[in-house]
């Protein structure tokens, strides 16, 4: 069986501030080696359930350089660096028969959350026939276009709660509870680990019994983004039009995989500034 583990920073257990998770401050080299080790655990609980089991990691975070690769477990096919085919979720085909989501973290606007944001922090919401969905739950449908379940997921209290709301047959586990943005009550990183690994296990033993997160098409989707310039930079994607104002917009896709592409795109063109 072939499994894809995603993995994203803001999630992993001790990591409450963005010096951990951002490559110009200061922890960054910490809380690399925090997820490092935390993907370590789960890849080993997978094989514990699957010992041919065919693993993939995706570095997910950022500029998905962030794992350590010469730390990480020998046995998997490491996808990294940025842009790419699926962003956070590189790796995923028609073979893939689980999916795991780790360190991730709830969308924007939830609270109290750890480092909550929806891609970067230039959306404040992306609603899929109605449905508001952050990482999660884009992610978590984008895998179920493609028939793979996700059956795993780890972050703080918050974001399992929103996974759960999503797929309520699938594994969680929380490695911290949220107090605030930035703070939170984190168990023992080994504690942690321990957890995963055998969390891991036990989702992929009952992959069967989680059924993907699907959104059949056509699919209208609306964005709010951040600032208004940001807005004027997205209605340049044909089809993307200006809708309520100043910070949305809107479109019409086909299927999932087109919302997602769409989202993915906006997300870089956000990173431009204007002037």
């Amino acid at each position: 069986m072939k499994v894809l583990i995603s993995v994203d920073m803001e999630g992993i257990s001790g990591i409450v501030h963005p010096t951990e998770t951002n490559p110009d401050r200061y922890d960054y080299e910490r809380g690399r080696a925090l997820m490092t080790a935390e993907v370590n655990a789960v890849i080993a609980g997978v094989f514990d359930a699957e010992p041919n089991a065919v693993v993939w990691v995706a570095d997910a975070h950022g500029s998905f350089r962030n794992l350590l690769p010469e730390d990480l477990d020998r046995r998997v096919h490491l996808v990294r660096g940025n842009p790419r085919p699926l962003g956070m979720l590189a790796g995923l085909d028609e073979h893939t028969d689980a999916v795991l989501f780790i360190g991730y973290h709830a969308q924007a606007g939830a609270g109290p959350a750890v480092l909550a944001h929806t891609m970067s922090d230039a959306i404040l919401d992306v609603r899929v026939a109605g449905r508001s969905l952050g990482e999660i739950g884009l992610n978590a449908a984008m895998a179920g276009h493609r028939d793979a379940p996700v059956v795993l997921l780890s972050g703080d209290d918050t974001a399992c709660t929103e996974f759960s709301e999503l797929v309520p047959s699938a594994v969680t586990v929380a490695v911290k509870r949220a107090v605030g943005q930035a703070a939170a009550v984190a168990l023992h990183p080994q504690v942690a680990r321990e957890r995963l690994r055998r969390a891991a296990a036990d989702a992929i033993t009952r992959r069967a019994s989680i059924p993907p997160l699907k959104m059949a098409g056509p699919l209208d989707v609306e964005i709010d983004l951040y600032g208004p310039y940001m807005v004027d930079l997205a209605v340049l994607v044909p089809g993307v039009t200006r809708i309520g104002g100043g910070r949305t917009v809107a479109f019409h896709t086909a299927d999932f995989a087109d919302a997602y592409r769409v989202v993915q795109l906006l997300v870089q063109l956000a990173t431009i500034k204007p002037g």
